[in-house]
Parts: C-alpha cells; structure tokens; sequence
C-alpha cells in the first residue's frame, strides 16, 4: 500500500530576486537624491574658501601699504606681496606665494577698485573661469 503525503507548501527562507532588485532600486534612487542635494554644498564651500582667502589677501595687503606706504598698483598686482616690485622703496614679503582661487584661476587684483575707489579690490573669475561674468567674486562685494 502507498502512502502518501499530505500537499504541502514549501517554504523558503531569504528574499527573492525580485526583492531584492526592488530594494536596490529604492536604495539607488535615495542615494541619487541626495547627491543631487549635496551638489551645492561643494559650490557653497569654495565660495566660503573664496571668501576666507580674500581676507588673508588684504591682510596681506595692509601689511604691505604699512611697509611701502601704498598698495600695490594694478600693474604691480598680488605679485608685489611675494617678489619686491621695482617701484617699492621700503618693502617686505608679506606672502611665500599668492594661492588660486578653488577653481585653479588665478586672483585679480585692482588699485583702485571698480565699486570702492579708495580701496583694493580683489576678483576671483567664479566657477566658470570667465572675468566679467555674474558668477565673479569681488572682496568689495558686499
């Protein structure tokens, strides 16, 4: 005589692939969004940097108009804190060497300045690289 089983279900342990292909994706898609959120931390922080190298800048700057009597000329630029231009009668190296922007531009610099006449003016190109765009960045920007 045969004896047989009762029907049963087996049931397995773990997740199914297609489970486990919707978490992933869920995963993927939270993992986008907050990359897209944090985009514009990065920018945010150079414009910070932007901004702290600007006041180091004019530190420097003051330090030199102390020593020379004036600051540097247009000409003369931010070069004159770091190698003593020939029209400096009393000078002293207020920098080892002039820091680019966190784009890799060098900073401009005016004497006297577009919005201030009476002071320096130092201009960083923005993320773009271009002088005279909207996204350029002046210390007399207030």
């Amino acid at each position: 005589m045969k004896t047989t089983r009762p029907n049963r279900q087996i049931r397995r342990k773990g997740f199914t692939l297609l489970e486990m292909v919707i978490v992933l994706g869920i995963i993927a898609m939270i993992l986008g969004g907050a990359i897209f959120a944090m985009k514009g931390i990065g920018n945010q922080a150079k414009i910070t940097q932007t901004t702290a190298d600007m006041k180091s800048l004019g530190s420097s700057l003051e330090m030199y108009k102390i020593n020379a009597g004036n600051y540097p000329t247009t000409q003369e630029g931010l070069d004159a804190l770091v190698h003593r231009p020939a029209s400096a009668r009393k000078w002293a190296q207020t920098m080892t060497a002039v820091p680019t922007d966190p784009w890799k531009n060098q900073y401009g610099y005016k004497f006297p300045g577009r919005k201030k006449p009476a002071e320096f003016e130092i201009i960083s190109k923005g993320p773009d690289g271009i002088e005279g765009t909207e996204d350029d960045l002046s210390s007399q920007d207030d």
